[in-house]
């Protein structure tokens, strides 16, 4: 995705939209609280980081094959694009699998840093449609994934890369390429950067015509930007910063974008203003709760896209990772790459599975929520409906045996409240003492949940 060493923060900035729509629909993703984004491309093949192998950057996570001279090496990766072969290929598999884990938006890389287009584009003969794949009847890999999730009734977003490494517009053949900037100084070559510009807006336009309704812009490579953007919060990505703007014209894609998607998303990732629609801290949870619109994108595994032997976090990590994302008033979008053939592997699916489990019984408390002035109280967090009800989430150790009483300060029920466990439906005896609030578990409850993830409580 994303720079994989390279975790975007917060910032304490941010623009409220002014058009009618992209407020609707802002709030109605906000409701939506989980969501899954689909890295997929040439680096499944050989199953490695996405795109970054290119980069000539000194940073131990990129993990190039040092004894290969790095101008082969990107011969070799452009190379896979006659490897690229999926003929397993099934969106539908992803759709019911982010189905059935309560997913309800999803984010699908249409072209990663790498610049290998995942839809029919006409601007670059780099693309999924000019290879072995290309007699495919699902050749057009984006348009049958948005499809599938359309079918699941999932808010539909395009993630897209600003820079294409690929491009001769953006990294030209006439000079080494140093990092993951541009290679050429753009005040001395502007031709060739307003190149690029059209080439950017051209794909976007493809993508903004051709694919049917699409909810969400989701711009990843925030390094190209305006220079006058840039602040500590780039700067302490530890890459360099040209001394000259990377401005792509995000006011004219904008206008192009919402003039065929009223009321589309735009998250230009990390550039503060009115073209991030909501915030993405990427493998971070914020220590504080935000009340305006973000998400925590965060990896079920340890990478983004199918690395073989990828170590998988538990239903349970993902199940307290979601709760406090939620309850500082995010979302979670959870990143999960099928292999090169185009499948989900049955570990994924199962964990998926699991987080599905829980939320079908609990995810009053999730959906549809707002945050409460008390996050939290230890491992008890606090949510609440839009009619005022409250969610008090317990978060259980794994391995642990359920408590006979559970109790937490601050967010009390009201005096003769209805107390009830949100999984049974059953009402639950519980006191009050000052500010603490303690709650009964009955013998028959702790022997069914004994290796639960988080009890719900509502009152």
């Amino acid at each position: 995705m994303l720079g994989q060493g390279n975790v975007h923060t917060q910032s304490s900035q941010y623009q409220w939209p002014e058009d009618s729509l992209v407020k609707i629909k802002l709030e109605k993703w906000r409701d939506q609280k989980f969501g899954i984004i689909i890295h997929w491309g040439l680096y499944a093949v050989p199953g490695i980081v996405e795109s970054w192998t290119l980069c000539s950057e000194d940073v131990d996570w990129i993990g190039r094959d040092s004894s290969i001279a790095y101008d082969d090496y990107k011969k070799w990766y452009w190379g896979l694009k006659e490897s690229f072969n999926p003929r397993q290929f099934d969106p539908t598999q992803w759709a019911k699998a982010a189905r059935d884990a309560g997913m309800r938006y999803v984010v699908f890389t249409t072209k990663h840093h790498d610049g290998f287009a995942m839809f029919d584009t006409k601007q670059s003969d780099f693309s999924v449609a000019n290879g072995p794949f290309a007699d495919h009847p699902k050749t057009d890999v984006a348009k049958h994934v948005f499809e599938a999730f359309r079918q699941q009734d999932f808010m539909i977003g395009a993630y897209f890369s600003k820079p294409d490494w690929h491009s001769e517009f953006y990294w030209w053949p006439r000079y080494a390429t140093a990092d993951r900037n541009v290679n050429y100084d753009i005040k001395q070559h502007p031709w060739r950067w307003n190149q690029f510009k059209t080439f950017t807006f051209n794909q976007l336009s493809e993508l903004m015509h051709n694919y049917g309704v699409i909810d969400i812009l989701w711009l990843d490579g925030g390094w190209v930007r305006p220079l006058e953007t840039v602040n500590d919060e780039v700067r302490a990505w530890g890459a360099r910063i040209p001394p000259f703007s990377q401005h792509i014209d995000m006011p004219r894609i904008a206008q192009m974008a919402r003039k065929a998607q009223p009321g589309i998303l735009m998250v230009d990732r990390t550039v503060h203003g009115a073209y991030e629609n909501y915030r993405t801290p990427e493998q971070s949870i914020p220590k504080v709760k935000s009340d305006y619109p973000w998400e925590s994108c965060i990896t079920l595994g340890n990478a983004w896209g199918y690395v073989p032997n990828d170590q998988f976090k538990s239903s349970t990590k993902i199940i307290h990772i979601l709760i406090e994302v939620v309850a500082k008033g995010g979302s979670l979008l959870l990143g999960v790459g099928p292999d090169a053939q185009g499948l989900l592997q049955d570990v994924q699916v199962k964990r998926l599975q699991e987080i599905g489990s829980w939320l079908k019984s609990n995810g009053e408390a999730i959906y549809n929520t707002r945050t409460v002035d008390q996050v939290q109280d230890g491992e008890t967090f606090f949510t609440r409906a839009k009619d005022g009800t409250r969610y008090a989430m317990v978060r259980l150790q794994e391995g642990t045996a359920l408590p006979t009483k559970i109790s937490w300060y601050g967010n009390a029920p009201e005096k003769n409240a209805k107390l009830t466990m949100l999984s049974e439906g059953i009402a639950l005896k519980w006191k009050q003492s000052g500010e603490l609030t303690t709650v009964e578990i009955p013998p028959s409850l702790i022997k069914k949940y004994k290796t639960y993830p988080a009890l719900v409580f509502k009152y």
